[in-house]
Order: C-alpha cells, then sequence, then structure tokens
C-alpha cells in the first residue's frame, strides 16, 4: 500500500473518529410526565345532554324522572354560564327528532330545526348527535301528515309489531323515509359540528322493535339509505337483530348503541325476570356481531329511565351502579347520554371514576430527545403513550409538536394517526426537521393534539404541563447556532 492511499484511510478514520466522538458527547433528554387524576372534557367521549345544551336547566329537574324527546327543542335563555347543575359537563349534545317536523311537507325539508340546534352546540362548546326517528306511538308522533294521508289516512292500519304505526313493507315507506335521509346526508354529510347520525330505520323512536320481521329488500333500502348518505359522518346503529345488523355491519366502521342501559330488574316481574342488561345485550352483541366494532367506530350508550328512577323507583345501590358501569366499560362504550337527568349526588364518585374510562384517555408516559441539535438537522425522539381509556379516538386529529421561545415558535405537525392508538400500551418513534433560519437558543419543547382545520389544540392529555393555550410542556431543547 502506498503512502497517499495510507493518508487517505487515515484522514477518513480521524473523520469518522471526531463524529463518533461528537455523538457520544451528546445527552438524550429523557422526561417522564406526571400524569394526572382528573375528569377530562374531551370531544367524542363523555356524557351528553339531550334535548339540551351546556348551561341549560335539566329535564324536570324537580321530579328527576322524565325527558322530552322527538320535538323541536324548546330553547332555554342562556346566561353565558355553561354549569350544568347536577350533571357532568358535556362536549356532545343529542338530539332526537320525528319525521313529521323535519319533513312538514312532501319534499319540503324544515332544515332550520337542524341548523339551530347546530350553531348553538357550537356555541356550548358541542358537536350534535342527531336521530331522526321515523315516529313515535301518539298521534302527535305519527309520520308526517302527507304521509299518512297517502298510505292510510283512516289510520287503521294494525301491524304485527305494537311499534309500528305505518307498514313498513308498504314500498312507498322506504321510498319517502329513505329520501328524507338522503337529503339529510346530502346536507350535513362531513358536517364539522355533526358528532353522528343514529341509523334508525322502524319501530317507535327509531328503536327497531321489529326489524327482524322486514324483508331482505325493504332493509336493504332502509340502511342503504343511510350507508350511501354518509361516507364521512359516523354512522351509529341501533343494536336491532342479527339480520339486521349484520347487514349493517358488511359496510365497514359502523358503531352502534342501546337505549337501555341499567336495566336490572325495570320489567322482571311481568317478563319473568328479563332484564336488558343480563338477557339481551350480552347475547345481542356476540350475535349481531358487533364485539370488535369499538376498534373502527364509537359505541353511544342511553340510560334506561333515568338515575333517578334507578334509585328512588328501582333501588339500586353502588353495587349495582359500579356493574352497569363495568359492563359499559367492557363494552368499550364512548359516550353516554343520561336524558339530561340529574346524576344523585351519592354517585357522584362512581360517575367521575366512570368518566375517566370512559372512550379514551391518553397518558405521555415517556418521551426521550436530544439535549441541542442545530438548524437543519433532525430532532429523532421516541415516545411511548398509554390510553387508558376502553377505547380509541375516532376523530381525525394530529398529533403535533411545538418549540418556542420569545424569538420563534415553530410547530411539527406528525404523521400519527392516533385513531390507531387502542387502550394500552402504543409507541411513536419519529424525527422532526428543523428549519434551516431557526433561531439559537432554548426552546420549550410541547405536545398538543390538535384539530385538523384550525391546528389548535383539541384534546386533553392526562399530564401535568398544560398551558393556557392548550399545550403541553415537557421540556426544554438548545437549538445551536449554525456556525458552531
Amino acid at each position: 500500500m502506498n503512502m497517499i492511499k495510507i493518508k487517505k484511510y487515515a484522514f477518513l478514520f480521524c473523520t469518522i473518529l471526531i463524529l463518533v466522538t461528537d455523538l457520544s458527547a451528546q445527552q438524550l433528554i429523557r422526561v417522564r410526565p406526571t400524569e394526572i387524576d382528573d375528569v377530562l372534557l374531551n370531544p367524542g367521549k363523555g356524557f351528553t345532554t339531550f334535548q339540551r345544551f351546556n348551561g341549560d336547566s335539566l329535564n324536570d329537574i324537580n321530579v328527576g324522572v322524565g325527558w322530552t324527546e322527538g320535538f323541536p327543542i324548546d330553547y332555554q335563555e342562556f346566561d353565558g354560564d355553561l354549569t350544568n347543575d347536577d350533571h357532568p359537563a358535556t362536549t356532545i349534545a343529542y338530539y332526537r327528532i320525528y319525521w313529521k317536523f323535519i319533513e312538514p311537507e312532501d319534499g319540503k325539508y324544515n332544515w332550520n330545526l337542524l341548523d339551530r340546534a347546530l350553531y348553538t352546540a357550537m356555541n356550548r362548546g358541542q358537536t350534535l348527535m342527531i336521530r331522526i326517528a321515523p315516529y313515535g306511538r301518539n298521534d302527535n308522533e305519527d309520520v308526517p301528515y302527507w304521509y299518512r294521508e297517502m298510505v292510510d289516512p283512516n289510520h287503521e292500519w294494525k301491524g304485527p309489531v305494537p311499534k309500528w304505526v305505518v307498514d313498513p313493507e308498504d314500498s312507498r315507506y322506504a321510498q319517502y323515509f329513505g329520501r328524507m335521509i338522503r337529503a339529510l346526508g346530502k346536507r350535513y354529510d362531513g358536517h364539522p359540528q355533526v358528532e353522528g347520525i343514529d341509523l334508525a330505520i322502524v319501530g317507535a323512536w327509531g328503536e327497531g322493535e321489529g326489524s327482524q320481521l322486514l324483508s331482505k329488500n325493504t332493509r336493504q333500502l332502509l340502511v342503504e339509505a343511510y350507508t350511501e348518505s354518509f361516507t364521512k359522518t359516523p354512522l351509529i346503529a341501533l343494536l336491532m337483530d342479527e339480520k339486521t345488523n349484520k347487514y349493517i355491519n358488511s359496510f365497514g366502521n359502523m358503531g352502534w348503541r342501546i337505549d337501555c342501559i341499567g336495566d336490572l330488574d325495570f320489567w322482571a316481574d311481568e317478563e319473568n325476570g328479563f332484564a336488558h342488561m343480563y338477557d339481551l345485550y350480552p347475547q345481542r352483541i356476540i350475535n349481531c356481531g358487533v364485539k370488535d366494532a369499538w376498534k373502527s367506530a364509537p359505541l353511544s350508550f342511553e340510560i334506561c329511565g333515568t338515575f333517578s328512577r334507578w334509585k328512588d323507583k328501582q333501588g339500586y345501590n353502588r353495587q349495582d351502579i359500579e356493574y352497569i358501569f363495568n359492563e359499559s366499560l367492557k363494552w368499550h362504550i364512548s359516550s353516554f347520554n343520561a336524558k339530561s337527568s340529574p346524576v344523585p349526588e351519592e354517585w357522584n364518585d362512581l360517575v367521575d371514576e366512570w368518566l375517566k374510562k370512559m372512550g379514551y384517555r391518553f397518558v405521555l408516559r415517556t418521551i426521550e430527545y436530544p439535549e441541542y441539535v442545530a438548524p437543519g438537522e433532525m430532532i429523532q425522539y421516541k415516545s411511548w403513550w398509554e390510553n387508558k381509556g376502553v377505547a380509541p379516538i375516532y376523530k381525525d386529529f394530529l398529533l403535533a409538536f411545538r418549540l418556542t421561545n420569545e424569538k420563534r415558535t415553530e410547530v411539527f405537525i406528525t404523521d400519527a394517526d392516533i385513531r390507531s392508538w387502542l387502550p394500552g400500551d402504543n409507541i411513536y418513534d419519529d424525527a422532526i426537521a428543523v428549519p434551516w433560519d431557526m433561531p439559537s437558543g432554548i426552546y420549550q419543547m410541547q405536545v398538543g393534539i390538535l384539530d385538523r382545520q384550525s391546528h389548535k389544540p383539541k384534546v386533553n392529555l392526562a399530564i401535568e404541563g398544560r398551558n393556557a393555550e392548550g399545550w403541553y410542556s415537557f421540556g426544554e431543547i438548545i437549538i445551536k447556532d449554525s456556525k458552531l
């Protein structure tokens, strides 16, 4: 080997040695944020108001056993206070309205009912979950007058199910009710304030009674009115019968709901001991093929009766409440409609613990990153997150980091899909490219989960360090002078 080659290799060796020496001098900062135990108010999860909004008085607050549904909202005067007395704060308002009010004339829609509700929800810090029920059980809850006149002006039809007030097998039912659902989708699919749409097709209050009796053609026409019209906004289907729910599930990413959470003995004396929580829901969840639906779509449950009825009429004790809550968590609940009725004070602690587990709850366990970088370099980081809830987040929010000091603030959007963060541990390792013109100095390292449109923090984390803007500071990093 000649002298020139020896010198060349010696130079390369020295260069590599210098690089290794420089890297070995770099310190890695490892941060373990402090977890908090607070109840967190977050999008798409927790309690919902019902025919009400944050700050409104509750349904029959002095009685505690009643509620309203299906009719246009009786808007209350708002005094600016978003507090819900004897009821948790919420990020979701639930609105159930009968078809007759949405389409009072053939082909003419009263969208103002929904537009006003959406606007009010937005101003109260809520999104709106919607069910348009085909009818109720009383004359003032009937199908639209024009439809009644068309199919059965004498109101003499007697169907096989007490909760059917018109014949769903009359081809005009799927035609006209389906037409309204398609118009609904054309106007509201993808609307940022619409939390979800209940897939309601038949039965009083749209609860699906007798769905198993529908013909294949009618079932498909009614279901497809929803699935073809809502491709962006989540659909949540009532847990009905095996044929109907399996057909609904065939379209993928379909949530589900049940309307009688808490029935341990409501009608047991008259129905040979039957109870929804023991004899229907556990079996139907399996038989309808929805056991794993929670992994990709939200589950929203509704109380049977009210909390006041649980306490005063059914005589439930704390162990009963814990059983009900734990069953709902086992089924991966994200949101809960208590019918805007009060929560008994002695159960507040149980409700708080329930809310901490309901839906998603993100804890940043550890994050590791270098102590300094230069402009134009990458900040390599490793992060370990835990979802301590029972479900993922279903909204397409953005995981982001922010570097900030008195000279410069820079936000870095990651490509993390946090919708895939199921309960348990989740790892996300990546790198941030520091801009070439980033001024030198000490920067606060912050993390946040942002709304895709506004790029503002939207999700509260279960860790310390939150500032007024919703970002969480977890450490510092030095941006070195690029000339050094």
